[in-house]
């Protein structure tokens, strides 16, 4: 398809995506008066006013405010185990739906992808009930309670936020890697077996190898996601909130000083894009993996 859409044309889109980002970076840096008179496109005028104070200002912990190093590391310690914990279960999962003949495969599959399709709001105040309190099921009319799942005492924590994204994020990741491991070459597996490997040998020596493009794929989409996110992170966390949730604080706290948002933004931007470009090619790769056979 892309080869059907003009050069200039493709420029075109890549300009406006772009220019919105272009014009937060020139504003970051860009002091309250002038951001009030005109537009960030006239800085070109005056580039001497042009300041480093609104990065100093947000990593300074302050009273008010704690340092925005603070918050990238909240982020990171969130984004890390959220993006590897469901790309190991995925690629697991992907493999035996694709490789392993076992019965009612097929139903279990359909059902698991078919999660995609449920509003993520649905399971708020389910998930918040069993991160509390865990989950009990009492039988009518004799009154038995029984402990399915006990409080482990994670309410609060970043591990509530690594499952709450885990089982949001494993339905696509399973279909992703499916579709990829499903079409590696049959002759692979059946030599494999003939040399007598089990089927973990099988995964990690020869599957993991062969769906790197795959893995990098889910792996961009879940670190953008749980980077970027704010509702998971504010709906189970109250203390040593992510970079998001401090930037919609900063913009409470500190009304007056709204430059500062720009330069919070374009910190919370940046680290995706770097994500991005680096894994690029593995993301495009992935992304065409099992659209077509041979």
């Amino acid at each position: 398809m892309a080869a059907g859409i003009p050069t200039w044309a493709m420029w075109l889109i890549v300009v406006i995506w772009t220019v919105p980002s272009f014009g937060l970076f020139v504003s970051s840096f860009r002091k309250v008066p002038d951001i009030e008179s005109n537009g960030w496109w006239t800085t070109w005028n005056d580039l001497d006013n042009l300041t480093l104070q609104n990065y100093r200002d947000i990593f300074r912990e302050s009273a008010a405010q704690p340092s925005m190093w603070e918050f990238a590391l909240n982020s990171l310690a969130i984004v890390v185990p959220a993006t590897i914990i469901p790309i190991a279960i995925a690629a697991f999962a992907a493999y035996g739906f694709a490789w392993i003949d076992f019965r009612g495969r097929n139903w279990l599959f359909i059902a698991l992808v078919s999660m995609i399709a449920l509003p993520n709001q649905m399971a708020f105040v389910p998930l918040l009930q069993l991160f509390n309190n865990g989950a009990r099921l009492t039988i009518p009319g004799v009154d038995w309670t029984f402990v399915l799942i006990p409080d482990v005492g994670i309410a609060n924590t970043a591990a509530a936020v690594w499952i709450t994204h885990t089982a949001f994020g494993l339905p696509l990741a399973v279909l992703l890697l499916h579709n990829f491991i499903s079409q590696l070459p049959r002759e692979v597996f059946e030599a494999a077996r003939i040399d007598g490997a089990s089927h973990f040998t099988i995964f990690w020596r020869l599957v993991v190898p062969l769906a790197r493009p795959a893995l990098a794929a889910f792996a961009v989409f879940q670190f953008l996601w749980t980077w970027n996110d704010y509702l998971i992170a504010v709906v189970f966390l109250t203390d040593n909130e992510p970079m998001t949730v401090a930037l919609v604080n900063l913009v409470g706290e500190r009304g007056s000083n709204f430059q500062l948002r720009f330069a919070s933004a374009f910190v919370i931007m940046i680290v995706p894009l770097i994500v991005f470009f680096s894994l690029q090619r593995h993301f495009v790769r992935g992304l065409l993996a099992g659209s077509v056979k041979g």
